[in-house]
């Protein structure tokens, strides 16, 4: 077996993504290992959207590094070079700003993202949106849910036309929660 040098940019990737996160954890009731949220997200991209750009699969595996972890735009860049920092970058939160803002901010700046900034947040959105219909985090309420869901909602609205299969897969979670699209 000959490894392909896109396997073994892949392996390095969730490697440095383990490594950044390794003490992170999730928020439901289990403490999943961080690390399980960005995989997924990598892999509905590639297993479920067909995402075979490798810059992309990267940038998933990434995408929360620089937003939670103490890694810099610069550390991506020379790790994985400049097309993979700048998706991480568009997907990256503004830390100075409140949650809310944040949260607007996202909503805002849907639409003029880059084609593979917009994949990378679909996958994140389907990937959260599934994890709270599996189980609640610890200390949200029903309504919390249900406002997450709404949020997300407008969010993938500004990224319509991006990826047909994930935006039914999402269309159907908000039919699911009586959400009007």
């Amino acid at each position: 077996l000959t490894m392909s040098s896109d396997a073994i940019l892949l392996l390095e990737t969730v490697h440095f993504a383990a490594e950044k996160h390794r003490n992170q954890r999730r928020k439901d009731p289990e403490a999943t290992p961080y690390i399980n949220h960005p995989i997924g997200v990598a892999r509905i991209l590639s297993h479920e959207a067909g995402i075979t750009n490798i810059e992309v699969l990267q940038a998933a595996l990434l995408h929360d590094t620089v937003e939670d972890t103490n890694t810099s735009p610069a550390e991506l860049q020379h790790h994985f070079g400049a097309v993979v920092a700048g998706i991480v970058a568009e997907v990256t939160d503004d830390k100075s700003l409140t949650k809310a803002e944040r949260k607007q901010a996202q909503v805002e700046h849907a639409a003029s993202s880059s084609f593979n900034a917009k994949l990378v947040k679909l996958a994140d959105k389907l990937y959260n949106l599934r994890d709270l219909n599996h189980c609640t985090p610890v200390g949200w309420s029903s309504e919390r849910v249900q406002q997450y869901f709404l949020w997300a909602s407008e969010v993938v609205g500004g990224l319509r036309g991006t990826s047909a299969v994930l935006e039914e897969k999402l269309d159907q979670l908000f039919t699911q929660r009586g959400i009007i699209l």
